[in-house]
């Protein structure tokens, strides 16, 4: 996450957030998931210049690391990272049909590294291998977790405001 900060300046307002889709048992790329790859690399050569985003493949599955915005209506978010997710997921349960394995189920998680280095994770969805994947269900949960993430953190930092501003008051005669 601190690599993609540092090479990816954030835009105005942005905060960087993991999108991470993990099996739950054995190994989630290339080596046991050729077929899911293949689609998901299929996906990403579409995109013509993707800043907004990074793609990071692990053992346990893959992560991508993204700047949203908090608006008014919610979460901002780009369509393309949503599409990105949903690839991911289907791709695995074609790449089942077509012989990748193992079948363990997908968690979605959503993680965000807060000031003291220490992050926060929310696993907002379990996925077999045969379940049915809704873009706007995985668009919905997502943006749900990610607007809770920042709420723990605003009301983290609004805390620390209240206890420095009662402190200040106190020192006042």
């Amino acid at each position: 996450m601190r690599q993609f900060e540092a090479l990816h300046v954030p835009p105005p307002g942005a905060l960087a957030i993991s999108i991470k889709v993990r099996v739950t048992s054995g190994c989630y790329h290339r080596e046991h998931s050729p077929h899911a790859y293949t689609l998901i690399d299929k996906y990403l050569d579409t995109i013509e210049k993707y800043d907004e985003f990074a793609f990071e493949e692990h053992e346990s599955g893959p992560e991508l690391l993204v700047y949203v915005f908090a608006v008014t209506a919610g979460i901002s978010l780009a369509k393309s990272v949503i599409d990105l997710i949903v690839t991911i997921l289907k791709a695995r349960s074609e790449g089942i049909k077509k012989g990748d394995y193992p079948t363990a189920p997908l968690e979605l998680i959503i993680r965000k590294i807060h000031k003291k280095g220490e992050f926060k994770e929310e696993t907002i969805l379990r996925i077999a291998h045969n379940d049915t994947i809704d873009r706007k269900m995985i668009e919905k949960h997502v943006k749900k977790a990610i607007s809770n993430l920042l709420k723990q953190e605003n009301k983290g930092t609004a805390k620390k405001s209240l206890k420095r501003g009662v402190a200040k008051n106190r020192r006042v005669p």
